[in-house]
């Protein structure tokens, strides 16, 4: 437990690193690319990633990384790091303030830490299996909302939400109390903390997801994929954990 606590304390230092280096140009303004598959990327993005691999290389020389602008490098096969350095690029070239760097820690196949740090919002949700969750050191928990109708949902974009998977959100969105657009990692961190009931991806890579989990899970959440199993997918449902099979069944509604 000793060594998870302080592998938990490297990823909360390898996210203010990568803080260090995104934020002065989130203020300043950066060139934007298009990457093979359409989506933006930033010095930032590169920069941030670069940052925090010189750090794990000194602090855990033996463990693999993968990350979303550079790829993998292979480890010791037990321990891997996956760094997504900006999660909500778009939010970033933006100045929309929802964007944050995800660092996790897999072990044997499983994260078991994970930290969502929204530098531009000054708030960092962290976690690491049997040690609870903390959100700026301070112990956080998801709400005890019990009844859709008084749930709030959350997502990064309406649009995609809907392509593909259209019936099924329309009825989950008709049956709660409030829906917004409060997205990227951000929306992670408000189901974390209790702000938010239910946050949804519908589609999402490793580096998406891998610090997110144990986030949502030790702040007392629920955590899976759409079709509800247990194990990383290429979607997320988030949720207080109380509302979880509901908001599974709701969105199998319009399949």
């Amino acid at each position: 437990m000793s060594e998870l606590r302080e592998l938990l304390e490297i990823a909360r230092r390898a996210a203010v690193i990568a803080g260090e280096v995104i934020m002065p140009l989130y203020n300043a303004g950066t060139t934007v690319e298009l990457k093979a598959d359409r989506t933006p990327v930033t010095v930032a993005d590169k920069n941030a990633e670069l940052a925090i691999r010189e750090f794990l290389a000194r602090e855990c020389p033996a463990h693999g990384i993968l990350g979303e602008e550079f790829g993998e490098t292979p480890g010791d096969g037990r321990h891997r790091w996956i760094l997504d350095p900006i999660d909500g690029t778009k939010s970033f070239i933006h100045h929309v303030p929802l964007f944050g760097t995800l660092v996790a820690l897999e072990r044997d196949g499983v994260p078991v830490a994970g930290v969502i740090a929204c530098h531009a919002v000054g708030e960092t949700a962290s976690a690491a299996d049997g040690l609870g969750a903390y959100l700026n050191g301070e112990p956080c928990r998801v709400s005890a909302t019990s009844a859709l109708g008084d749930a709030t949902v959350t997502m990064t974009s309406f649009s995609r939400m809907m392509r593909g998977r259209s019936p099924g959100v329309a009825a989950l969105v008709e049956q709660c109390g409030l829906t917004r657009a409060w997205g990227d990692c951000y929306g992670y961190l408000m189901v974390a903390s209790g702000r938010a009931d239910i946050m949804l991806d519908p589609v999402m890579s490793i580096w998406d997801a891998a610090a997110l989990l144990p986030v949502i899970r030790e702040a007392g959440g629920g955590f899976s994929p759409w079709d509800g199993t247990p194990e990383l997918g290429d979607s997320v449902v988030a949720t207080n954990g109380v509302l979880h099979q509901a908001v599974l069944e709701s969105l199998a509604s319009g399949r």
